[in-house]
């Protein structure tokens, strides 16, 4: 619970009243130096967004730059890269890699992710709101046009901004899973009759509604009701993280800029007035905040007016207020900072040193082995996946030199697997009975391509008579 001025104790939401209500907010229209640098930050990360998965067609790329085809296809793209469903555990482990590198900024730099990377945030913020402030004017204007009865003005301008928020809303649906199923695939089933594709299209006006909802209603009660890293940020945060803070022992107490008894702070409510969710960043750190600096910029643009030092409000940690030192890394940030170095150097590691061809090589499950005169045959599975980006031909050999392969379907002994497919076949292996272990033999394969270039290894078991 936070304490406020008064000495008692907040234990609600600020956009709840008593009866349990919803507040609608209108936050003030933000402006400054932290500000300016939020919007470059978030139009450079809106651009990257929509204009990644056009890169392959407009720079001729063969592979798509990142794409998660996880729909169609089952595979992935990263930086062009193939990774099929045998890398799973590299994603597995990149999503690990995430979680620690966001566990450490949050125990470093509070929710910094919320206010200047997450998606929710960038386009509340960088693109409704700003429709927002453009139409309807700024958030006394907003309030005065909400309690007005429906005239021609107000119809005209909440219908363009309704109409403009669900057109944004197909946009971005489109776009997101863009990434998933890449831009070809998304244009066919675009320009499809969705009566040949009533699945695709269900799925995607639902996904628009719920953003048009988001966006339209929703909007901080995303990040304060059903985001849980809000909730976590108080496991993770420490006296040594680095938060948007009030300094008290500046601030307080508060009182009229002429009182030579009173602290920096004028009690203006510029913080509160500017903040997208509503808090008071002077009580303290709060579940609601999420690091957007909003109230950074507007109490340096008070104390600019009276001509005192700006960050009264800042990135501050809770030590560093107290004692007045300097911000250091904590034993605690250090362990995750190696952690999240090491997991780095591994998935570097694992990625580099793929191959570009993965074969598995079985016997066929429930089957024995035939005897042909002196010859013992077995039959096996191969399942091959090619992630070089190109077509390959390959052989197969075994570390018996005598030993006959026959590719069931095959007229060469040269198989072939095309670009980023899954080849599955069958194979008979013959091999001399005396040259048998018993009834049970280790075989290794080998699969080279035509040069000669070891590609990948198999080992399996050879069925044959008990000697």
């Amino acid at each position: 619970m936070i304490q406020d001025e008064e000495g008692s104790f907040r234990d609600s939401m600020t956009t709840v009243d008593e009866s349990g209500k919803r507040k609608w907010l209108f936050p003030k229209k933000p402006f400054g130096a932290l500000f300016n640098k939020r919007k470059i930050l978030s139009y450079l990360l809106l651009f990257i967004m929509f204009v990644t998965p056009f890169l392959h067609k407009i720079f001729g790329f063969k592979n798509p730059v990142f794409l998660f085809d996880v729909v169609f296809r089952k595979e992935f793209f990263i930086f062009g890269q193939q990774f099929t469903s045998q890398d799973s555990f590299i994603f597995a482990l990149g999503l690990v890699l995430f979680m620690v590198a966001i566990i450490l900024f949050t125990t470093i730099f509070g929710r910094v992710w919320c206010g200047w990377l997450c998606p929710q945030t960038i386009f509340m913020e960088m693109v409704f709101r700003r429709i927002e402030f453009w139409i309807e004017g700024d958030a006394n204007k907003q309030r005065k046009l909400n309690k007005q009865d429906w005239n021609a003005e107000k119809i005209k301008k909440k219908s363009l901004k309704y109409f403009l928020f669900l057109i944004l809303s197909w946009i971005i649906t489109h776009m997101a899973v863009s990434w998933i199923i890449g831009v070809e695939k998304m244009q066919e089933m675009i320009l499809d009759n969705p009566k040949e594709n009533w699945t695709f299209f269900i799925v995607m006006m639902a996904l628009t509604l719920i953003i048009y909802g988001v966006y339209m209603r929703f909007r901080e009660q995303m990040c304060t009701t059903f985001c849980p890293y809000g909730r976590l940020q108080g496991v993770m945060l420490g006296k040594d993280s680095m938060v948007v803070a009030y300094d008290y022992n500046r601030g307080e107490p508060k009182g009229k800029k002429k009182d030579p008894n009173a602290g920096d702070c004028i009690d203006c409510n510029a913080c509160v007035t500017v903040c997208p969710t509503g808090i008071d960043i002077r009580n303290g750190t709060q579940m609601e905040c999420v690091n957007c600096t909003a109230c950074i910029d507007a109490c340096d643009d008070i104390m600019f007016k009276l001509k005192r030092e700006p960050k009264l409000i800042g990135f501050f940690s809770e030590e560093s207020i107290e004692t007045r030192k300097k911000f250091s890394f904590s034993l605690r940030q250090k362990a995750y900072m190696v952690v999240l170095v090491v997991l780095m150097a591994v998935i570097a590691f694992i990625t580099f040193n793929r191959t570009k061809i993965d074969a598995v090589i079985l016997r066929n499950p429930g089957s024995t082995y035939t005897v042909n005169g002196n010859k013992i045959i077995n039959m096996y599975k191969i399942d091959m996946v090619n992630k070089s980006g190109d077509d390959v031909q390959f052989l197969i050999e075994t570390d018996f030199p005598e030993a006959e392969l026959q590719f069931i379907g095959q007229s060469s002994d040269t198989l072939v697997v095309a670009e980023g497919k899954v080849m599955n076949g069958v194979m008979l292996v013959n091999i001399d009975s005396e040259k048998l272990d018993g009834m049970k033999t280790m075989i290794n394969f080998q699969i080279k391509g035509l040069d000669g270039t070891l590609f990948d290894s198999s080992e399996s078991t050879f069925l044959g008579p008990k000697k």
